[in-house]
């Protein structure tokens, strides 16, 4: 696996392929290994925020979600193989498990949500294993009760994959800080990926997606909180890559 300096972080190049299998690797050894998937987004975040930016450092296995990092690769000569977005991810690695008899517990996402998105998950891998689903309410995570509650639940169930949809940077620091609590192979956040396969939110067609313009369709989805999010990314990354191309 070759992991190549980008940016404010390092990104493992790999193919959507070597990194399934890395997975798998990842979950045999079972050592509470995590996955992230950085976008342009969490880029700007690490430039400020240092607790991000550690889990960056010490993920075990770190692909890149989104068209725009992989121009900025070529542009840094450091070109990267392939955009492995999260949503893309995951439900390779359903296909995985199903296949390996490993078992996955959902944790987030709206009341009902992870509940359509594992139904349908199970359709379409025979032998799939989502073995627990959980929508904690508001502001849980400042929440002890919860916490425990959370705890007794996921260590109860055994998971071998912990998949958590709480958006970002705020699910990669949950995962960050509970997975070994929890005793779980494997730990991922997924973001909107289980509105998607919930049905609940459309994704971009795939030649959108192919030619990086995923995020004007997403706009198009949830503009009132997007527009703003998406010019302040594109503002600030100008001088991340100034001040990271002679490095």
């Amino acid at each position: 696996m070759e992991r190549i300096k980008f940016l404010n972080t390092h990104i493992d190049n790999v193919t959507m392929k070597e990194a399934v299998l890395i997975i798998e690797k990842l979950i045999k050894k079972s050592d509470c290994a995590y996955v992230v998937t950085p976008n342009l987004d969490h880029i700007v975040i690490m430039e400020t925020d240092q607790e991000f930016a550690e889990i960056y450092d010490n993920a075990d296995l770190v692909v890149t979600d989104g068209k725009p990092l992989i121009w900025i690769s070529k542009l840094l000569g450091t070109p990267i193989k392939e955009k492995i977005s999260g949503s893309d991810l995951f439900p390779q690695i359903c296909e995985m498990c199903a296949q390996k008899n490993y078992s996955i517990f959902i944790l987030g996402a709206a009341e009902g949500v992870a509940d359509r998105a594992a139904s349908n998950l199970v359709k379409r891998y025979a032998g799939l294993k989502i073995i627990g689903t959980y929508s904690p309410p508001i502001g849980f995570e400042k929440n002890d009760a919860e916490l425990s509650k959370i705890n007794e639940i996921i260590v109860r169930a055994k998971p071998d994959v912990l998949a958590v949809s709480l958006g970002s940077p705020k699910g990669e620091k949950f995962v960050y800080k509970h997975l070994k609590e929890y005793g779980v192979p494997l730990g991922i956040s997924i973001g909107a990926t289980i509105d998607f396969e919930a049905g609940n939110v459309r994704r971009a067609p795939k030649w959108m997606a192919n030619h990086g313009l995923e995020w004007l369709f997403r706009i198009t989805q949830d503009p009132k909180r997007l527009i703003k999010r998406y010019w302040n990314d594109a503002v600030k990354i100008i001088p991340i890559i100034i001040k990271y191309k002679n490095e």
